[in-house]
Parts: C-alpha cells; sequence; structure tokens
C-alpha cells in the first residue's frame, strides 16, 4: 500500500514573487567569474575535438574528393560553432533569462509566467526538454572519458599494448568520479577553471602548431566549401552532419548554467577564448588530414607530438572528468528544480556547501547515472559507438529552447509575429536539420536516450496528472475553511496547549490531518497554523517575501512560505524567521501535522491502470515529507486515510 503527502505538504503551481539569479559576477571579481565559467560550462563542448572531427571524417569518404572532403567538413563544424552555439544561445538565447537562471525548465518557468497561466503546450515542452537532457547526459560522461583515455592506443612505441586497458581504466575513473559525490565538489571546483584553462590553450597550440602543415585549410572559414559538401556528398553529407554536430553538444550548458556565473562572464570566456581556441583545434585537425589522409583515422592524437604525448593524455583525461563532473552537477540541479516544479516526486537532496546554494548531492540520480553510463561503457566499449547514440537528444532539447524562446518573444519582449518568425524560423530549421540527421543513428544506438527520454516523460507526466487528480479529489471531499470555523464556533472542541502546524497545499479548504485530529482525537490546539509551502516560477525568493501570515481569526492563521524551483526547503528556518512578522513559534512546543495517504488504484480515475500503477510506486518511494522539509521527526504527527487515484 503506497503512502503520501505531497498533495498536503507542497503547492507546485506558480507564486508569484521577486527572485535573483544565482552567483553574479559582481559579487566575486568578474576575471573569477570568467575563470569559473571556462571549468564548469565548457567541459562538454571542451572535449568534442577528442572525438568530432573523427567521427566526421570516417563518413566522409565516399563521393568527393579527399581536399573538398576536409575543408567540407571543418567548414561546417566552423559554421555550426558560430550558429548554434554563438548565434543562438550566446548571443540571443541568453537574453531570456529567468531572474538570471537558465536551462529548460527555467524557461519552461519563465514562459508560464508570461502567459499569465498554466498552459499545457508549454508545460509538455519543458517536461520533453528535462527528460531529453537525461537522456543524452547520460552519454557524456562514457564518451569523454573513453575518448580521452583512448589516446593511450597512440602512445609512442606502447599503443599496442595498452590496447587492453583503456575500457577498465575509463570504468575506474568513472566510478571513482560518482563515488567522490557524496563529499561535495566545491574544493576540487577551485581546480576545474585552471585545468579547463590550460585544455583550451593546449587545444589552440596544437591547432597553430598544425595549420602551418596546410595553410589552404583556412579556407573553411568560407561557408560555400561546407554548403558545396554537402550538395557533392546528397545523402551521405546529410549523414555527416549527424557527427559535425558533436562538434557542438555542450551548447547547452551555457545557458542552463547562466545563473551560477552570469550572462557577461559565460559570453567573454566563449567569445575571447573557447571559440577562437575550438577553432585553432579544428582548422589543425583539418590541415594535418589534409597532409596526411591516413591521420583522419584519430587526427586528435595525431597532432600531439611524441615528447608532449604523456602531458596531454593526463590533461585530457582530467579534462573529460571535469566535463563529466559539469553533467552530473547539471543532473543533480536540473532534478531539484523538477521536484520543485511538481515534476518528480519529493527526492533525497543533500547540500555539501554551507555557503554555496548550488552545492547539492542526490544520492539516488547518482546511483542511476553510474549504472547508466558503466552499462554504456560495456555495451558499446568505443567512443565511435558511443557518438552513434550521441546527439539526437541534445538536438531535441535545442529544439525544445527555440519553441519556448518563441512564447517569450511574444508575449513577454512583446515582438510582432514576423519579427519572432523571422529569427526562430532560421534557428529552428537549423534544429530540424540536425534532428532528422540525428535520426538516422537510431538502428546504430540513437534509440537508447530517446527510449530513456521517453520513459521519463512517461514518469513526469504520470508525477504531475496524478498529483493534479489527487489535490481536485482531495478538494471535493474537503470542508472550506471558513465553514470549519463556523462549525467550531458552534461546537467548541477540547482545547489543548501549544501550537499546531498543518501542512496543506490549499489553504483555503480544511487540511486532511485536522480534520482527522478534529474527528478522532476530538482535540483542537490553542493556536493552529495553516501552512503552505509554494514553489515561484522565479529561481529564488528574497528574504523579506520569503513568508506571508493572514491571521483568520483567533485561533486560525494561515501561514504561506515560498520558495524559488532552485531552492531547498527549511520549514522550521523559515518559521525561526517569522516571529518579526508576528508568529510566535517555539519549536519545542508545536506539533507538525501531516495528511498521510494511502493510496489504492482505480479505474476510474482518470488515468490508465498502468499510469496509476506508477503513480503509486513513486509515491511509495519519495522521500519522507518530515526529511524533505527539514522538520525533527519528533515534532511529527501523521494522520492517514485511503484514496483512490
Amino acid at each position: 500500500m503506497a503512502t503520501d503527502s505531497s498533495a498536503d505538504t507542497i503547492e507546485t503551481v506558480a507564486a508569484p514573487g521577486p527572485g535573483h539569479g544565482g552567483h553574479q559576477a559582481g559579487k566575486h571579481g568578474f576575471g573569477a567569474m570568467v575563470l569559473g565559467s571556462i571549468g564548469v560550462v565548457f567541459g562538454d563542448i571542451g572535449t568534442s575535438p577528442l572525438y568530432a572531427m573523427k567521427e566526421a571524417l570516417h563518413h566522409s569518404r565516399a563521393t568527393t574528393s579527399h581536399e573538398h572532403a576536409v575543408l567540407g567538413v571543418v567548414s561546417l563544424v566552423l559554421w555550426a560553432l558560430l550558429l548554434v552555439v554563438t548565434v543562438k544561445y550566446v548571443i540571443f538565447l541568453m537574453r531570456a533569462d529567468n531572474k538570471g537562471e537558465g536551462g529548460t525548465l527555467a524557461l519552461m518557468a519563465l514562459a508560464q509566467r508570461a502567459i499569465g497561466k498554466r498552459s499545457t503546450t508549454v508545460f509538455i515542452l519543458g517536461v520533453i526538454g528535462a527528460a531529453l537532457f537525461y537522456g543524452d547526459g547520460i552519454i557524456t560522461p562514457a564518451i569523454s572519458v573513453l575518448s580521452a583515455m583512448e589516446g593511450m592506443k597512440e602512445a609512442p612505441n606502447l599503443g599496442a599494448s595498452l590496447q587492453p586497458f583503456v575500457l577498465p581504466l575509463s570504468a575506474g575513473i568513472l566510478i571513482g568520479l560518482f563515488l567522490v559525490q557524496a563529499k561535495g565538489t566545491q574544493s576540487v571546483a577551485t581546480f576545474f577553471g585552471p585545468i579547463t584553462l590550460v585544455w583550451f590553450l593546449v587545444l589552440a597550440a596544437l591547432g597553430m602548431y598544425h595549420i602551418s602543415d596546410n595553410w589552404s585549410i583556412l579556407r573553411a572559414f568560407s561557408p560555400y566549401y561546407g554548403v558545396r559538401f554537402l550538395f557533392e556528398n546528397g545523402f551521405v553529407g546529410f549523414v555527416i552532419l549527424g557527427s559535425v554536430f558533436l562538434a557542438v553538444t555542450g551548447a547547452e550548458a551555457l545557458y542552463a548554467d547562466m545563473g551560477h556565473f552570469g550572462k557577461k562572464p559565460i559570453q567573454t570566456a566563449w567569445l575571447f577564448l573557447v571559440l577562437p581556441c575550438l577553432a585553432l583545434n579544428y582548422l589543425g585537425q583539418g590541415a594535418l588530414v589534409l597532409n596526411h589522409p591516413a591521420a583522419r583515422i584519430n587526427p586528435f592524437w595525431q597532432m600531439v607530438p611524441d615528447f608532449a604525448y604523456w602531458p596531454i593524455l593526463a590533461l585530457a583525461t582530467a579534462a573529460a572528468v571535469i566535463a563529466s563532473q559539469a553533467v552530473i552537477t547539471g543532473a543533480f540541479s536540473l532534478t531539484q528544480q523538477a521536484v520543485q516544479l511538481g515534476l518528480l516526486p519529493r527526492i533525497d537532496i543533500k547540500r555539501t556547501s554551507e555557503t554555496q546554494s548550488g552545492q547539492i548531492y542526490v544520492p539516488a540520480v547518482n546511483s542511476i547515472l553510474m549504472i547508466g553510463v558503466l552499462l554504456l561503457l560495456f555495451v558499446f566499449q568505443t567512443s565511435s559507438a558511443l557518438a552513434s547514440a550521441y546527439g539526437i537528444a541534445v538536438t531535441g532539447a535545442m529544439f525544445v529552447d527555440t519553441l519556448l524562446a518563441y512564447v517569450i518573444m511574444r508575449q513577454m519582449w512583446k515582438w510582432s509575429r514576423w519579427q519572432s518568425l523571422g529569427l526562430l524560423v532560421p534557428l529552428g530549421m537549423l534544429d530540424i536539420v540536425f534532428i532528422s540527421s540525428n535520426l538516422l543513428k537510431i538502428p546504430d544506438g540513437a534509440w537508447l536516450p530517446l527510449v530513456l527520454g521517453g520513459g521519463l516523460v512517461a514518469v513526469m507526466w504520470t508525477w504531475a496528472r496524478g498529483t493534479q487528480i489527487l489535490t481536485d479529489k482531495t478538494r471535493r471531499d474537503s470542508v472550506p475553511l471558513t465553514d470549519l470555523i463556523e462549525i467550531l464556533r458552534v461546537r467548541a472542541p477540547h482545547r489543548a496547549p501549544g501550537t499546531a502546524i498543518f501542512l496543506t497545499s490549499d489553504p483555503d479548504v480544511a487540511p486532511v490531518a485536522l480534520m482527522h485530529n478534529l474527528k478522532h482525537n476530538k482535540v483542537l490546539h490553542e493556536k493552529n497554523v495553516i501552512l503552505t509551502v509554494r514553489t515561484s516560477e522565479t529561481p529564488r525568493v528574497r528574504e523579506e517575501d520569503r513568508i506571508t501570515i493572514e491571521q483568520v481569526n483567533d485561533d486560525f492563521k494561515k501561514v504561506v512560505i515560498n520558495y524559488g524551483f532552485m531552492e531547498s526547503p527549511n520549514v522550521p528556518k523559515a518559521l525561526g524567521r517569522s516571529r518579526k512578522l508576528g508568529l510566535k513559534f517555539d519549536i519545542m512546543a508545536t506539533s507538525f501535522f501531516l495528511g498521510r495517504r494511502s493510496v489504492v488504484p482505480s479505474a476510474q480515475s482518470g488515468m490508465p491502470l498502468w499510469q496509476d500503477k506508477i503513480f503509486i510506486f513513486l509515491m511509495r518511494n519519495a522521500a519522507n515529507p518530515t526529511d524533505f522539509f527539514k522538520i525533527p521527526p519528533g515534532r511529527v504527527v501523521e494522520l492517514g486515510a485511503q484514496v483512490t487515484v
């Protein structure tokens, strides 16, 4: 039998209220924020040179000359970086921030607020975008670390003998990475920026060293060569676009991590360091392959001179670990947002830092990611095989961002329809081209992130729908608080000393726990607080807007605690600050009453029976509300009832 109190404990609809972004540049120094963004934001896209060119050149042998193939692939990579990353994300989408925060769920919440009401279409788009992030995010650690470790196959005089160690060493590094998550990443993260900075400078140095192999590679800056390559190769050229997209798979991180570093530091780091370094490296790989066609098998490692091989292998491994870390922490952050926005059940979220709100650890997500990454590693075994599964979900998530941006432009920025379409149609067409090309990878493994993403969409939709059904049912079966007050005025119950706090999602109806307390214990406390925890569609809520108190009568007060979707609720801490607003709160003289439901499936609930069973499973495995809201267990009383969904 499943039990839950979600509908009695948290409100997940929009709650208006101001907020602010994450760690802004002005607080820590602009240079420090730029360096920090290099370490966290650009880890994924910074490891793309290890495998992107190799995969694109692998498919480009068919219908065109060697020179045209290399120039075409490099041109497509450069223009993908310019159009997808620079124009779409750095210049345009970073303007659509939700109080400083970015990412699909932040964009969804902003779009909902811009419309002014719940939109099913916007909600579904947000769910799809979040699910696709998980779907492809599980591949990033595997492909990043494996492609770095595959460099051992190119070790001077040792390549063949080291090849058997590639897979076990990759697995060992990844297991170690997941195991240290529980300790927090604050101390390690201080090294991320400098290490990744050195990595990008090495990428640029390798590129410049080899551009002189064949200066004609600079012609790749002209889009003519990319377009000609596509036309000359026909369908094969279309297939190659799926591999070209591997060069920009970290673009969504620019937007998702905006709240941690601010808009300007990320834009500065991209335009003045990351983009030039990546461009130089891809040009260098192209020049090398023009002069030495055999280098196309693994152009990045063919660029590395023998004397620098081992230091660069160590640096590439460190960069791959950093890229993986960024995806893991991104999954933690996305999970927290999804729980707060009502897309997932309550889940155990631990803080690993007393000073930085973004430092969290989600044990369940960490375990699922580790198992999934290791399965991928041993099923696919090579970075080339993993590349076939990589990219499809990211292209889908990018297209979702484009569609949500249309809502922002029309409803919030008040752009005309033609202005909005004039900008977004070309970007959307580019997304669709990349999606279509990546769909061709489905038989080779791209089905995996799609299946995973589809499963997560079903879970999120089931949880949101089931919660709504449960809330509506509770509302229909409940007594309005005003009616209960009148009943109590006529027939006064026995009074118990102290304060009782009843958690509920709807402060206008009598909480289930209150009704059961009156029915079975026939008692009412001297002071009663109807407490609602609401999640705002802003990332964070200012402390002065955290609590609102409404005096109903001498017996009852309504208290609403507001949290942003990137904050973790702490009810006792918030109530402790409510003394200034006239609410006397002593934790040792207060009892918290939670309404706990036992849920059974019903064919007439409004959801299919299979969804009922999923919903009940999710409720059974949801985190205890006492832990989730940080309420002392010794002060909690749970009163339950059985309901059907």
